[in-house]
């Protein structure tokens, strides 16, 4: 596809063939050299040709190819002309990242980590098809997870009320019915509250390596030097279970509203039809139970710091900064050409940022933007960002969500073989956690895009601004 450059940090696919709007990707030079290896552009050109697009179709300069959808794909869509896509949230429904921070310095945990490595790797299930977390549903709780999300794990005792405020949305998708969601997709969810999963999935201990905006990070609690955890899991079996059969559905019913698909993956279904109802409710579902699943991680990460460190929660400050969804639709209001409207937002490994002042940031947040998680690889580093007028202006509220893929899993696994990625990391102080040498293998740094690139972008083209930079510590990888 070709590229035209707009400024420092845009590029644009014009309007051409059955494109309804334009395509427009957020990147430097740079990164524009990196992304093409795979269909992520042609994907992103296929979005701007679904019924209903607002604005252009958008990509975050994590781009990468993904199913339909490219991962880094932002597209909006109107009400009563647009259509929902399971392609434009992915499989891992409200697939996410959860910040914490600590009342503890790096000098604290630094003749610890090796510890902490194998008590977080004991504690928190991770690995392809993980289960009990610590927690076995019944069908009546499961649906009340699905309706009522986080609050339930404050509920069995794991967490607090005020944490709730610092999950966006409240950790509550609201339209959420748990009937619609099939049995199938409860029975693989039932047993994995509380596990990671794999993949790219993980729990990472860090630090506060670098204060960019001194304000911001005094309000959300990262001061210098401090230890931080985050977490970056989803829905499991449950989420992928929701989108499987919500894309056996969309398949038939994009034939049956005449909806002219460039790519199967991309089927659709309008956001009035009872397709397009029932597939926003059991997303809903997902993106609750996804919440859910964090807040024990989080409450299983807190049992392992007291395990090592000897101390109480409370003592060791362990609280939640904010935890963010990356793939997901949501109804938002925008406003479009001086009117506010209500679309349909799909972001697919995209996240939230919202800019000062706006009604669904936290209160303690508001003044400063809704903050913006960017997780970069094991090796290197990850970003605290918070949200800024221009992405309201040009993104509908939303930035990057990670340092994106550059390598297949394939081509990783190709580049090594012969290696010992974990002794490597090791070296650079990082000690990792793994549920096979595979993982480590597809995940290792140079699979993925320099995160200061990344986040150099979405600042430059006024999407959001850099807080601090962590530093890894230990890394447990699903």
């Amino acid at each position: 596809m070709k590229l035209e450059q707009l400024d420092d940090n845009r590029w644009r696919i014009a309007r051409q063939g059955r494109m309804r709007t334009d395509a427009v990707v957020f990147a430097s030079e740079k990164l524009v050299g990196a992304i093409g290896g795979d269909d992520c552009l042609k994907q992103i050109a296929n979005v701007a040709t679904l019924p209903g697009i607002v604005g252009s179709a958008l990509a975050m300069p994590d781009i990468h190819g993904g199913y339909g959808f490219p991962i880094g794909g932002v597209a909006a869509f109107d009400l009563d002309e647009g259509v929902v896509s399971p392609g434009g949230v992915g499989y891992d429904i409200n697939c996410g990242v959860r910040l914490m921070r600590t009342a503890l310095a790096r000098a604290d945990v630094e003749q610890h980590l090796e510890a902490l490595l194998h008590a977080l790797a004991a504690a928190v299930p991770a690995g392809l098809g993980s289960r009990t977390g610590g927690v076995e549903l019944g069908r009546r709780e499961l649906d009340r997870v699905l309706e009522r999300v986080a609050g339930f794990a404050v509920e069995l005792g794991r967490g607090s009320r005020e944490e709730l405020d610092c999950i966006e949305a409240g950790g509550c998708i609201e339209g959420a019915d748990a009937e619609v969601v099939s049995w199938q997709a409860k029975d693989r969810g039932r047993g994995q509250l509380g596990t990671l999963g794999s993949g790219n999935h993980f729990v990472e201990v860090g630090y506060v390596d670098r204060v960019f905006d001194t304000e911001a990070a005094r309000t959300m609690g990262l001061d210098p030097g401090a230890v931080t955890v985050s977490i970056h899991t989803g829905s499991r079996g449950l989420g992928h279970q929701v989108a499987t059969d919500a894309i056996k559905t969309m398949l038939r019913a994009s034939e049956r509203h005449g909806i002219f698909l460039p790519d199967r993956q991309l089927c659709c279904a309008p956001l009035a039809s009872d397709e397009g109802k029932q597939y926003l409710a059991a997303m809903a579902a997902a993106a609750n139970y996804a919440f859910c699943n964090r807040q024990l991680i989080a409450a299983l990460v807190g049992d392992a710091f007291e395990h090592v460190l000897a101390a109480s929660t409370p003592g060791l400050g362990l609280r939640t900064v904010y935890d963010v969804a990356h793939n997901i639709a949501k109804i938002e209001r925008h406003v479009v050409d001086g009117a506010e409207r209500r679309l349909c937002v799909h972001r697919k490994g995209a996240t939230r940022a919202f800019a000062p002042g706006h009604p669904d940031v936290p209160e303690r947040y508001r003044q400063i933007g809704q903050p913006v998680l960017v997780p970069g690889d094991m090796g290197r580093s990850s970003y605290v960002l918070c949200g800024r007028p221009g992405a309201m202006e040009h993104s509908f509220g939303s930035s990057c969500h990670g340092a994106g893929r550059l390598l297949s899993r394939a081509a990783a696994k190709k580049r090594a073989r012969g290696r010992d990625v974990r002794a490597e990391l090791g070296e650079k102080g990082v000690q990792v956690r793994a549920a096979s040498r595979e993982t480590l293998a597809e995940e290792m740094p140079e699979a993925y895009k320099d995160v200061e690139d990344v986040v150099a972008v979405v600042q430059g083209a006024g999407l959001s601004a850099l807080v601090v930079r962590l530093r890894p510590l230990v890394v447990v990888k699903g």
